[in-house]
């Protein structure tokens, strides 16, 4: 299927108020070229492929008409991979992973800044500058901030995969968040970022066009080299392997540990993902906490004071560089007032009484922003950001009683399609929707039909179908991969989740962490009636804790024991997390001499028997 007449025109109306004409992006892009991978294919463990550019074929020429002009454009951009020369001794691989990784040669070797998601891109990136540029060695490890495009690729580019003494630099607080952002919600996280990246579509102008903020995550080995130096304060100074760096603490932006750093004696500045070529998120489509786009707006002005008069150009952890000193001051100002209005905006309008969907529906930038490519809502959205906004101030509810106690989307449903005549009569509206180009309603009314009755196969394909015209319209790629992951699993059903928490991060997560990511799974109403408490030390630290199981809640107390427990447990503390997880077996522990029990040996049986193991394929667009 290809876009239909409606979807057409709109493609069209937007080219026409779009900038095309402007090259700059393109020629930014190319700059410093160096090479790139003869194949940019990269292979795992047994010949598995976990990078691939080749499938989205030639993204050259002008858009096609399943995919929005401004999309293709920015993936053609996305898509430019290989090792460039940003600056003297300063080279970035982009196209080889979500994010990009940068190297600075320093005295002895190079600073790597952002080993990418997986080993296996984070090796072949490393293995590409060193085609060029000779066997330099890692020097120093710098992590921009905690979100796993960032460091999952550690390990690939380190001598067989272990930092030895060199320096590993990240903001404070970047472990707790790297290892536990995701863990909380992580099983629905994981679900819904198979709708926002589109991993299981097919590439190319029918299927997944990039993410926006670049081509993909790879699905290699993601690893965690815990950092030995924190950041901790805006102004620090670290020089590394003969480097000058100055960082700046942004936390509570893009992520909640992220940092940007200025190099001053080359005039250079990297921004990590506060200041890309798109809007960002204030809440990502997979879920996550609202993020402050008033602090965002405030560290960019921030970066603009501290750095802006001393910086030649910038570069980020996505995207290409920007260059010149008047285009970096009006880069980053224009981003700054991006956050600020969007937040700004949405304020004084939900303080006129509008309530998230209706802000969206009215909030615009002004020309000045819009009209500007880096501003253009590639991966956030004017949209679901200004709903964010409302969310993070005001929360789930708008005010109006009617919808404080809603009837749940299939009881709902059901009500919905009698009224409106039964379901031929609603399918039959939502066909006249669609032929008078009202796609939104059509998708509306035929999810009514669907969670109504999912058997019937009309209403179903009908939806698919639905979606797919609004991917081919959508400017934003992770809109665009909502659409067509619902399309598929309407017609396909949900795809088993290849997804699976890293050892490597789960090695790194304290004994509390651990317990409170068992407590949010453990299955209250089979546990309602169950006590259980259990005294646990960590035989090679001391350090000691009470589990208490009661009232359907497992919670826990550091540093202290009880008289009256079902259990005491000694266990070395690198082991607890595989005695948790059911990896080990309390027995095997104690007959292997690493741990010792006195009470039942199969306590931690009984916890781990209460928790829900979750559903990684969970219905989302059919009951």
């Amino acid at each position: 299927m290809t876009a239909g007449a409606h979807v057409r025109r709109a493609n069209e109306a937007l080219r026409a108020t779009l900038p095309f004409h402007d090259r700059r992006d393109f020629d930014d892009a190319r700059r410093g070229f160096v090479a790139a991978l003869d194949e940019p294919v990269v292979r795992g463990t047994g010949g598995r492929i976990v990078w691939d550019l080749t499938a989205y074929g030639d993204v050259t020429g002008e858009a096609p008409p399943s995919v929005n002009p401004s999309l293709w454009r920015q993936a053609q951009l996305d898509l430019l991979h290989g090792l460039f020369e940003i600056a003297p001794g300063f080279f970035q691989v982009r196209g080889l992973d979500l994010s990009n990784m940068t190297i600075v040669e320093g005295d002895e070797g190079v600073i790597v800044i952002d080993p990418l998601i997986s080993t296996e891109t984070a090796a072949s990136a490393l293995a590409l500058y060193r085609s060029v540029r000779g066997d330099r060695p890692v020097t120093a490890l710098v992590y921009t901030h905690s979100h796993v495009d960032h460091f999952g690729g550690a390990r690939g580019v380190l001598p067989g995969g272990e930092p030895g003494a060199i320096p590993i630099l990240a903001p404070e607080g970047f472990t707790a968040h790297a290892v536990s952002e995701n863990l909380t919600a992580g099983p629905a996280m994981a679900r819904r970022a198979a709708y926002m990246y589109g991993a299981d579509l097919e590439k190319g102008p029918l299927g997944q066009m990039t993410s926006g903020l670049g081509p993909y995550n790879s699905t290699g080995t993601i690893s965690l080299v815990v950092p030995n130096v924190d950041i901790t304060d805006t102004g620090q100074e670290v020089v590394l392997d003969g480097v000058r760096i100055v960082f700046q603490l942004t936390p509570g932006t893009e992520a909640p540990a992220e940092m940007n750093f200025h190099f001053p004696e080359q005039r250079l500045l990297c921004m990590a993902e506060n200041a890309t070529h798109n809007l960002h998120n204030i809440v990502t489509l997979r879920g996550a906490l609202v993020r402050d786009p008033r602090a965002w707006a405030h560290f960019l002005d921030e970066s603009v004071e501290l750095f802006g008069a001393d910086t030649d150009m910038l570069f980020a952890s996505h995207h290409w560089p920007t260059w010149g000193s008047d285009r970096v001051l009006e880069f980053l100002g224009e981003q700054r007032d991006l956050y600020g209005y969007l937040h700004d905006q949405s304020v004084r309008l939900l303080n006129r009484g509008l309530t998230g969907p209706e802000i969206a529906e009215v909030l615009e930038l002004p020309p000045s922003l819009a009209e500007r490519w880096h501003t253009r809502g590639y991966y956030g959205s004017v949209s679901h950001n200004s709903k964010a906004v409302y969310q993070r101030y005001m929360g789930w509810y708008d005010g109006n009683p009617a919808r404080l106690w809603p009837h749940p989307p299939e009881a709902a449903a059901r009500r919905y399609v009698e009224a409106m005549g039964g379901y031929a009569a609603v399918v039959a509206r939502a066909r006249a929707a669609i032929a008078e180009g009202d796609l939104r309603w059509a998708a509306q009314l035929l999810d009514h039909a669907v969670f109504a009755d999912p058997g019937p196969v009309e209403a179903r394909e009908l939806l698919a179908a639905t979606f797919e015209q609004l991917a081919y319209g959508a400017e934003n790629a992770t809109w665009r991969n909502v659409f067509l992951v619902g399309a598929k699993e309407l017609r396909e059903g949900p795809v088993p989740s290849s997804a699976t928490l890293p050892l490597d991060m789960l090695s790194q997560l304290t004994i509390s962490q651990m317990i409170d990511v068992l407590a949010v799974r453990i299955d209250g109403p089979r546990a309602w009636d169950v006590r259980l408490r259990v005294n646990l030390t960590t035989s090679d630290t001391g350090q000691r804790y009470l589990l208490r199981l009661q009232n359907g809640v497992l919670t826990h107390v550091v540093g202290r024991h009880d008289d009256e427990v079902d259990a005491t447990v000694a266990v070395p503390a690198d082991r607890f997390g595989a005695l948790l997880l059911g990896l080990v077996s309390l027995a095997d522990l104690v007959s292997s001499g690493d741990a010792s029990v006195d009470g039942p040996i199969d306590v931690f049986d009984r916890l781990r028997a209460l928790v829900d193991r979750g559903d990684p394929t969970f219905p989302i667009v059919t009951p």
